[in-house]
C-alpha cells in the first residue's frame, strides 16, 4: 500500500494494493500491523455503511467527548470526501482537504479524531464504508454547515440534497470554542 500525506497533518490517503485477474479482484482493507506502522492507529471499534443517491451531501460531523478517527472507502460509485481541521490552536485550524474516493481508485482516507468529516455523492449511487476508533454517541454529536461560507468547500454538486439536521448546523464561526476539540502537541 502507498500512504500519501495530505495538507492536513494526520489525514492520510491510503492507496491499497489491488490484486486482480480474470476472476475479479482482492483488496486488503485493513491490517492492524501494516496500518499501525503507517501511523494509522486502531483499534477500530465500529464499522459503518451508508448508501446515498447522487447529490447527497452528508456532514460535516464530529464528536467531542468521544472523538472518532475514521477510515473511509467506497465500494460502489464515487464521492468527494471532505475533512476539516477543527482543533482549536492547530496551525491548520479551519482548513480542509477533499479527495475523490471511488470504486475505481480504491483509495481510503484516514481522518484522525479532532476533525469534521463529510462527503458528497458524485455518482448515481455510492456505497460508503468506514471504520471508527470510538463508538457513535448521539448525545456527543456535533457538526458544522456543509456550505460554511468561510470554508469555501468546492463540493462540485450543483443542487445538493442535505438532511434537515445537517441544514440546521452552525457555521464554524458560530460554534463556541468549548464545543470544538483542542489541538494537542505531541512531545
Amino acid at each position: 500500500m502507498k500512504i500519501v500525506e495530505t495538507a492536513l497533518p494526520g489525514v492520510m490517503r491510503i492507496e491499497p494494493r489491488v490484486f486482480g485477474d480474470a476472476r475479479g479482484m482482492f483488496i486488503e482493507t485493513w491490517q492492524a500491523n501494516r496500518y499501525q506502522k503507517a501511523d494509522i492507529p486502531g483499534p477500530f471499534v465500529q464499522s459503518n455503511f451508508a448508501q446515498s443517491q447522487h447529490g447527497v451531501v452528508r456532514g460535516l460531523h464530529y464528536q467531542l467527548k468521544h472523538p472518532q478517527g475514521k477510515l473511509i472507502w467506497v465500494t460502489r460509485g464515487q464521492i468527494f470526501d471532505v475533512v476539516v481541521d477543527l482543533r482549536v490552536g492547530s496551525p491548520t485550524f479551519g482548513q480542509w482537504i477533499g479527495e475523490v474516493l471511488s470504486e475505481d481508485n480504491h483509495w481510503q482516507l484516514y481522518t484522525p479524531p479532532g476533525f469534521a468529516h463529510g462527503y458528497g455523492v458524485l455518482s448515481e449511487i455510492a456505497d460508503v464504508h468506514y471504520l471508527c476508533t470510538d463508538f457513535y454517541e448521539p448525545n456527543d454529536e456535533y457538526g458544522i454547515r456543509w456550505d460554511d461560507e468561510t470554508l469555501h468547500i468546492a463540493w462540485s454538486i450543483s443542487d445538493p440534497t442535505v438532511s434537515e439536521k445537517d441544514q440546521a448546523l452552525p457555521s464554524l464561526s458560530d460554534v463556541s470554542k468549548t464545543n470544538l476539540p483542542l489541538f494537542e502537541v505531541s512531545l
